[in-house]
């Protein structure tokens, strides 16, 4: 391999395995013992104790040049630039101690002009392989440029080296996992945790700092487009579990991407070549393109595989979130390189667990701004005895915990597109209805779809709505292929004054989030009635 020079990293006198493909990739996480192979091709492997990210021990290294830029709090917490290099150091010593190391050399966003190098270095071949499955690679068919490559930024993941008591004090931290990123030196130390989505949501970090200083506005959502008509972009907003990757993976629409993306001067275009999609629950009769993209190439996380090694997604004794990495370009028809004009549709999706949100409303500009702003969904209790009340979740535009910068710095940004492009904004829950979560069930995919089909081609354009007493928002009467009774949420309950109080409860707890961000009175008008 070529000469590498990084600061503390002996990169030139061991086995650097830089930019494999695929097929040698899967060949060395076999002889490595990292994975299994399933018997739909896909490699499976495990993320050890931690089968999520981390968000507890995620840390930005303060510096004069970024701190006023930065919405400090319990997301982006601040370590000095001495703890950094502290955990840099922590790092470099673990990969410097072993015998073989792996490259990849890639780029975060399908816009030439508007993307960033990466290259992550680490000592697992299966993180190698996400990275490669993940990323855009130079001169793939997912990369519009030359096939040349230059380098921004650097994922340093020792995540098999767990932090010892001695580098915890080093760090005055008191857990042996840390995630250290720093925007003024473009990097990202991952120690004490093999969640490949640490990598990802590094890089998205960056980009979602990155981004805006190019006109480009960052976006945690998914985007597809009609085949017939290329100028019919929709965008999908939501956070785990609301239904980004299933929504946009529709076999009557080419996809764009399935997760991050950015809006920029020409339009929308993919910040990975990859997807990274739950695989809980998943079949085939719901779910086929997604099904259909688990094969050689991809991998598959923390799932279980029966004795003739196919997996088992109903499974869930290792984790709920089980995850499948895929190249985007194994969605048929999915857009390659994946960018896309400006979106005449933009969906905000919400797993409602209390199931009083209706499931779907069209979104004046301020109630757009409002819920934009708030990012709601729901997360369920646990699974103790008797708990069965779900927990709302409030994150800022839908991805609070990948933004660096105040949340009003991307609703402006929001607000200024969708007014310029004339989007229209709709409101879509996918959770409960009928009853909270326990007593209620899982609003019909089926339905869901007709009702993004409704949004899409124009069907919903001249249908009446009327307007929710609590929420204030805009419910259609009728929509092609669902059933009236079910688009306003009060019908489906058996006790409306059970419905009543449960809708209160969330809007009071709307009122209680919405304090903190000193809304203008005109956003704020957007919010439910109190």
């Amino acid at each position: 391999m070529s000469t590498m020079t990084i600061q503390g990293l002996d990169l030139n006198s061991k086995s650097i395995y830089k930019n494999l493909p695929t097929a040698r990739l899967v060949e060395h996480v076999f002889q490595r013992r990292e994975g299994q192979l399933a018997s739909n091709g896909a490699m499976n492997v495990r993320t050890g104790n931690r089968t999520g990210r981390s968000p507890t021990d995620k840390f930005l290294e303060d510096t004069p040049a970024i701190h006023d830029n930065i919405d400090w709090g319990k997301v982006n917490q601040p370590i000095t630039p001495e703890q950094f290099d502290t955990a840099y150091n922590i790092a470099a010593r673990f990969l410097n101690a072993q015998d073989d190391l792996y490259v990849f050399e890639g780029f975060a966003g399908a816009d030439l002009k508007h993307r960033l190098g990466v290259r992550v270095i680490t000592t697992k071949a299966w993180h190698a392989l996400f990275a490669e499955t993940l990323f855009i690679k130079p001169g793939s068919k997912s990369d519009a440029g030359d096939g040349s490559w230059n380098h921004d930024w650097t994922v340093i993941n020792a995540g098999a080296h767990k932090l010892t008591p001695e580098e915890q004090a080093a760090l005055g931290h008191n857990t042996p996992i840390i995630i250290a990123q720093s925007l003024e030196k473009k990097t990202v130390v991952i120690i004490g945790t093999e969640y490949a989505g640490e990598m990802k949501k590094g890089i998205f970090y960056a980009m979602n700092y990155d981004m805006p200083d190019q006109g480009v506005f960052p976006m945690h959502c998914s985007c597809n487009v009609d085949k017939q008509d290329p100028s019919n972009v929709a965008l999908f907003f939501g956070l785990s579990g609301t239904g980004k990757t299933t929504l946009s993976a529709d076999p009557n629409r080419a996809l764009i991407g399935d997760d991050e993306h950015g809006w920029g001067p020409t339009g929308v275009f993919n910040f990975e070549g990859g997807c990274y999609a739950k695989v809980i629950g998943l079949t085939r009769e719901k779910e086929p393109q997604i099904w259909d993209a688990i094969r050689f190439g991809s991998i598959l996380e923390n799932t279980i595989l029966n004795e003739n090694r196919e997996p088992d997604y109903e499974d869930v004794s290792i984790t709920q979130n089980t995850r499948v990495t895929y190249p985007v370009d194994y969605i048929p028809d999915a857009i390659i390189p994946s960018i896309a004009t400006h979106p005449k549709n933009v969906i905000f999706l919400t797993a409602d667990a209390f199931g009083v949100m209706p499931p779907i409303a069209k979104l004046t500009p301020e109630q757009a701004m409002y819920y934009f702003i708030n990012g709601y969904t729901s997360k369920l209790a646990g699974t103790e005895a008797g708990v069965t009340d779900p927990v709302p979740s409030f994150s800022p535009c839908f991805g609070g915990p990948f933004m660096p910068r105040p949340a009003a710095t991307y609703a402006k940004m929001l607000a200024e597109r969708t007014k310029q492009h004339d989007a229209h904004v709709w409101l879509l829950n996918t959770g409960w209805s009928g009853g909270p979560y326990g007593v209620g069930k899982r609003f019909s995919l089926p339905y869901t779809r007709a009702m993004v089909t409704a949004i899409l081609d124009g069907s919903l354009s001249s249908v009446p709505t009327k307007e929710h007493p609590i929420l204030g928002l805009h419910m259609p009467t009728t929509i092609p292929n669902v059933p009236d009774e079910v688009l306003d949420p009060r019908n489906t309950w058996a006790d409306k004054a059970a419905y009543d109080q449960k809708c209160t409860e969330l809007a009071k707890k709307f009122r209680e989030n919405d304090a903190k961000y000193n809304l203008p009175a005109d956003i704020a008008s957007g919010g439910p009635k109190l």
